[in-house]
């Protein structure tokens, strides 16, 4: 086994675990449950980890890791009502309108 992701949020994590699920890496979490005991250890001894299980699956895993949680997105300022909108954002968050 070998660790290709760590996240201090649980659904970050999850959503990672799913995402490698969908293409057919086995993975696992540890310290799933490891939060209880931030005060007895370090807060990022207590992140969730997702460990690919074949370690021959993992340059594809952390591939599509980095392709997942990187921000490959512009912001973008809306042409009718000029509202910034974030890069996630295909229509205006505030009038709708598609980005120009």
């Amino acid at each position: 086994m070998k660790k290709v992701f760590a996240h201090e949020n649980r659904l970050v994590a999850t959503n990672i675990k799913n995402i490698l699920e969908a293409h057919n890496i086995d993975v696992m979490l540890k310290n799933e449950f490891a939060s209880s005991a931030i005060g007895e250890i370090s807060p990022f001894d207590s992140w969730i980890e997702l460990w690919v299980k074949d370690v021959n699956d993992y340059e594809r895993a952390a591939s599509i890791v980095a392709n997942s949680t990187e921000n490959t997105g512009k912001d973008w300022l809306c042409v009718d009502c000029g509202e910034n909108n974030g890069a996630a954002f295909d229509f205006c968050w505030n009038c709708q309108s598609e980005p120009s």
